[in-house]
């Protein structure tokens, strides 16, 4: 249980890093052809690294996950 509810928290950092990242642009508080605000340089670089670690994170469990099921397969065999 503590498995799924890690996956989904990575998967709601994930999506909340990318809506940061779409925000100023969704939003309209940055205008097009304009120098970037620091506002959305702020949510380019916030959003941008939280999706980056959120997406890595959840690699790097899938990649746990199956490192572990083949692990089993093998025990199964013997």
């Amino acid at each position: 249980m503590k498995a799924k509810l890690g996956v989904i928290a990575l998967v709601v950092l994930f999506l909340g890093g990318l809506w940061l990242v779409a925000a100023p642009f969704a939003v309209g508080y940055q205008a097009r052809g304009a120098t970037y605000v620091d506002a959305t340089v702020n949510d380019l670089w916030l959003g941008g690294s939280l999706a980056a670690i959120s997406f890595v994170s959840l690699v790097i469990y899938a990649a746990d996950a199956l490192r572990e099921l083949a692990r089993r397969g093998k025990h199964s065999d013997a």
